[in-house]
């Protein structure tokens, strides 16, 4: 079984480039879940699918590089979606994959199954469940991700700089 400090390892190598980008300073800044913030979150489900992995004994059915980024990138939506708008994020726990998806493409080079694994990562609330076990595996530690961040005892602790 792989501990927590291989798991960052694991993330860190697969994901550097993605972590690093410049764009991930808009998720440093936009909270996703209570106080855990979209870039936050980003890394937990990352850390998740790999810890879900292993304790499943996938790894000979999974591509670790893919599962990594997969998960770094399921949300990068690059907004905040609980800031006031004309109303476009309204639909966000619908829209928000394609939107991923297609930022996921213009600043990095990804695969089918990465594309496929961001574009499904909300099923079933989108209907089209993830087609690879690297989909499934980042729908789930999505799932527990945001229930875990939804229903921590510190959810309504004031994000740092943020007065909501």
């Amino acid at each position: 079984m792989l501990s927590r400090r291989a798991i960052g390892r694991i993330v860190r190598h697969y994901g550097a480039d993605i972590l690093t980008h410049e764009h991930m300073e808009v998720e440093r800044r936009a909270y996703q879940h209570g106080n855990v913030t979209t870039y936050e979150h980003s890394v937990r489900v990352a850390r998740l699918a790999v810890w879900l992995a292993d304790r499943l004994r996938l790894w000979r059915r999974v591509d670790l590089r893919s599962l990594v980024r997969a998960a770094l990138l399921h949300d990068y939506f690059l907004y905040d979606w609980h800031e006031h708008d004309d109303g476009t994020h309204r639909w966000h726990g619908f829209r928000h994959p394609a939107t991923a998806e297609r930022n996921a493409r213009a600043d990095f080079a990804i695969d089918d199954v990465v594309a496929n694994s961001i574009r499904t990562h909300m099923f079933p609330l989108t209907p089209v469940p993830p087609r690879h076990v690297e989909g499934w595996l980042v729908t789930a530690a999505d799932k527990i991700s945001a229930t875990t961040e939804t229903f921590s005892p510190d959810r309504f602790a004031k994000p740092h700089g943020k007065g909501r």
